[in-house]
């Protein structure tokens, strides 16, 4: 299962997790991402009741605490889920939950990322931590990359699409002679 290139998680991941978590966890069914090294499952929680006249930040602070809270009370089981998905997917599993607009992710996947740069790559690097954006040059390039996202999400969304063709093209192999 390790070869899948993209953001969207395989259908048999998607639909796992969908017969396999509680149905009262979220509100929808959950986003579930995936790549070669971690399954991200993201689900949606109830807003918090609040009266008509609260203050923006008690809101976002009952959004936190309900995200807090199902962290929490759902540990063990997530948990248990987890190892389970592992054993049948390979890659390790991490969650994460979303009330309103609040949206935070459960112990995430950090993966190294080795590179080889000529000067003019890593001056810009060096850069970035000069001036304090970055601690350092990993972090500069991490930093570089979640521009990219931001700013060509487009771009690479049809790139993600292209190679989801590219890769079915692959499996069906050349038509026998």
């Amino acid at each position: 299962m390790g070869g899948w290139i993209g953001h969207e998680a395989p259908e048999e991941i998607r639909g796992w997790f969908a017969g396999r978590l509680p149905e009262d966890w979220f509100t929808a069914p959950p986003e579930v991402t995936a790549d070669r090294d971690e399954i991200l499952v993201v689900g949606t929680l109830p807003e918090p009741e609040m009266p008509a006249d609260a203050a923006p930040e008690e809101v976002a602070a009952a959004r936190l605490a309900r995200i807090d809270g199902f962290r929490e009370d759902t540990r063990q089981r997530r948990m248990r889920i987890a190892q389970e998905a592992q054993h049948r997917f390979g890659p390790h599993v991490s969650w994460g939950a979303r009330c309103g607009e609040a949206t935070k992710l459960f112990t995430t996947v950090s993966v190294p990322a080795m590179t080889r740069l000529r000067m003019p790559e890593r001056r810009v690097l060096d850069t970035l931590v000069d001036a304090g954006v970055a601690r350092s040059r990993s972090h500069a390039l991490a930093w570089c990359v979640r521009l990219v996202a931001e700013k060509q999400d487009e771009w690479l969304r049809d790139l993600r699409e292209a190679l989801t063709h590219v890769e079915k093209v692959r499996e069906q192999g050349p038509a026998p002679s």
